[in-house]
């Protein structure tokens, strides 16, 4: 378990965003970036999660590949990340960086429409 500060937590997705490949990065929009310390009970029953289960981000959106001509003035998809869960996988700063790096991009593949095979095989 390592724990920092909400600022510095904030501080590290700031530092992902702008090591992500930019060729993604520049096609988000009308996405949202937030952080909550932990799943909120609709967020962990929509997801049928068990009480064992972490969950390090979700995406909460319409992914790109699904959206038609008729998507316009809508409130902006949310991508979270989940403090403590993250911090409860991690032992020092690096491997924190190194999980919310893998998390926000994860969750931004999701956007993107990637399925958890995909985004694997591009982790690889």
């Amino acid at each position: 378990m390592y724990i920092v500060t909400q600022e510095l937590f904030e501080e590290i997705i700031n530092d992902s965003i702008d090591s992500l490949p930019i060729k993604y990065i520049s096609k988000l929009k009308n996405v949202a970036i937030v952080t909550a310390d932990n799943p909120s009970q609709v967020q962990r029953k929509k997801l049928k999660l068990k009480n064992n289960q972490s969950l390090y981000g979700l995406y909460e959106g319409i992914p790109l590949t699904q959206r038609g001509s008729n998507y316009n003035l809508v409130l902006p998809d949310i991508i979270t990340l989940f403090k403590q869960p993250i911090e409860n996988s991690v032992n020092d700063l690096n491997s924190l960086k190194e999980a919310i790096r893998l998390t926000l991009w994860h969750e931004i593949a999701h956007y993107f429409g990637l399925s958890h095979k995909q985004i694997h095989k591009l982790d690889g």
